[in-house]
């Protein structure tokens, strides 16, 4: 199981070349809170802002009338006061259903890793009995997601439309302190666009 992330980000990179045309890429300013699953959401608008950025890579490997499967590598920036800076790298695969031409609905599922970096200073004692600096370079995490949302493409006819994306995720991190928080969720509440790579094939008909 612990191998499942890297297989997914590897199911992801051999797909590119064969979806040249069905790629697009993302990007989110979100905020998150610490909260267990689906715990948390008036909490994001009137709690302590924990924000971050999040920017992504996703191609579309199934396209039907009303239906998308797709695949999303992401890379995102988070910082929770006190607590630490956070910065999560992994894999989605989800589905996507299309109510019309502009409004779609969607949900993925996925995992991967996240650097933790304290956000608050952390010391222990030397031989001299003094105390220093031992906030190192961070912790090595794993993590695993899932996020709801919805979608609005503004101009359907445009050669590259640009889709406005709102997301309500869900993310476990892992372990985050074993003797007694071992598993850290969070709540995050995310806005951004897509826009497709590659131009879309222009209909003659």
């Amino acid at each position: 199981m612990k191998h499942l992330p890297t297989i997914a980000i590897l199911l992801f990179l051999s797909t590119i070349s064969a979806a040249q045309s069905k790629k697009y890429k993302s990007i989110a300013l979100f905020n998150t809170q610490s909260a267990m699953p689906f715990g948390k959401l008036a909490g994001m608008f009137t709690e302590n802002l924990h924000p971050g950025i999040e920017a992504g890579l996703g191609i579309n490997f199934s396209v039907k009338e009303k239906h998308d499967y797709f695949w999303e590598l992401k890379a995102s920036y988070f910082f929770h006061r006190f607590v630490q800076h956070g910065i999560p790298v992994y894999a989605n695969i989800g589905y996507r259903y299309k109510f019309s031409n502009r409004f779609s609905a969607n949900a993925a599922v996925g995992g991967g890793y996240m650097h933790s970096i304290p956000a608050t200073a952390k010391l222990k004692l030397n031989e001299n009995g003094e105390y220093e600096n031992n906030k190192g370079v961070g912790r090595m995490q794993a993590i695993a997601t899932f996020g709801i949302g919805t979608g609005y493409i503004i101009n359907p006819q445009a050669a590259k439309p640009i889709r406005l994306l709102i997301t309500y995720q869900q993310r476990i991190q892992m372990p985050f302190v074993r003797s007694y928080v071992p598993l850290l969720p969070y709540n995050s509440f995310m806005i951004g666009i897509s826009k497709p790579i590659t131009t879309k094939p222009i209909n003659h008909k």
